[in-house]
């Protein structure tokens, strides 16, 4: 709106008084993982009508499309499940705050007509990844699942073809277990899968999901909540412990529950202990400039942040996310001041 001149005529004297303009409305940008997408789309739109005047606009194209979005200044803040390297921060003049907003499970969803509670022990699914177990009647799935009837059909390994926070998380992971997996495709957001293997890539986390949907025959790794809403089935997989374990609320809070936040809020969990933990479980980070140009858009992002740690955290689980430890809410909380 418009400032507004009022005019007050007394006698023969004019008085002009300037009345200042209404606030102008403060738009946030972010763009980032996928993984998280769902629930952030939830709370933007929570918080934006909760908060008259703010919006909030978030684009999901990738961890690694949105750290680059991040130190190219073109977002305000943006979002990816593989934390921000050292080098990565020490380029971004600004300073960086990374803040854990909510935390989730890598789950490997499959299509298999007929066959519910997959068991995958933790010898066999890396195998599947390297191209090393070709066929659902491979001797080492049987094994694992008595009385289960096996197709005798090729598996299809759907992976992602942008660069992935699910990826780097799934490939940790996937290293911590794995002598080969370690020394073959590593550890990154993006990996040179082995050729061996029949594979399909896809964008982002809901491409992967429909892709396993239309595949017979195909398995791959997405966030738990996706599976969950498209009716995928999932394995259940087999933890440090040798306990197989279903994805799920339990499993990932058993997971976190000796995760110790550290100073700058980096925290990998790539073979959790614990009897019930579910093998594969992690924090996904939001990450801020530590000072902003504008005082106005920092201050609605610290409101953003307290937004989702207050009521956000209260649907986590309604939306197959794992709400975040009491003690990370107020670590996340005393840190989100350092964004100015």
């Amino acid at each position: 709106m418009k400032s507004l001149l009022q005019v007050v005529a007394t006698g023969a004297a004019v008085a002009l008084f300037v009345l200042p303009a209404a606030a102008s409305e403060v738009r946030l940008t972010g763009s980032g993982a996928s993984f998280p997408a769902p629930i952030y789309t939830t709370w933007f739109k929570q918080f934006t009508r909760a908060n008259k005047g703010i919006q909030v606009n978030y684009q999901a194209k990738g961890s690694g499309a949105g750290i680059r979005d991040f130190m190219n200044h073109t977002v305000d803040f943006a979002a990816s499940d593989a934390a921000m390297k050292d080098e990565e921060i020490a380029k971004v003049a600004e300073g960086v705050q990374l803040l854990p907003m909510t935390a989730g499970e890598i789950v490997l969803a499959y299509n298999l007509d007929g066959v519910k509670g997959l068991n995958l022990p933790r010898s066999v699914y890396p195998g599947i990844f390297l191209g090393k177990i070709k066929k659902w009647n491979d001797p080492a799935i049987v094994a694992a699942n008595p009385g289960v009837t096996l197709p005798d059909e090729e598996i299809t390994v759907v992976t992602r073809a942008d660069s992935s926070g699910t990826t780097f998380v799934f490939t940790k992971h996937l290293c911590a277990i794995s002598p080969d997996f370690e020394s073959g495709p590593g550890t990154g957001k993006t990996v040179n899968w082995p050729s061996e293997a029949k594979m399909v890539k896809a964008p982002k986390n809901d491409g992967v999901t429909a892709t396993i949907k239309q595949t017979p025959g195909a398995i791959g790794y997405i966030e738990y909540g996706f599976a969950r809403m498209s009716k995928l089935e999932m394995a259940s997989l087999e933890n440090k412990e040798g306990h197989f374990v279903a994805p799920g609320l339990e499993g990932g809070q058993a997971a976190l529950a000796n995760a110790v936040i550290p100073e700058n809020m980096i925290v990998w969990l790539p073979d959790p202990a614990g009897v019930d933990s579910y093998p594969m479980a992690t924090y996904t980070w939001m990450m801020f400039y530590k000072k902003y140009d504008s005082p106005e858009k920092a201050e609605a992002l610290r409101k953003m942040v307290i937004y989702c740690l207050d009521e956000g955290q209260k649907i986590a689980d309604k939306a197959g996310y794992i709400p975040l430890p009491a003690n990370v809410v107020e670590k996340v909380r005393a840190a989100s001041a350092n964004i100015q």
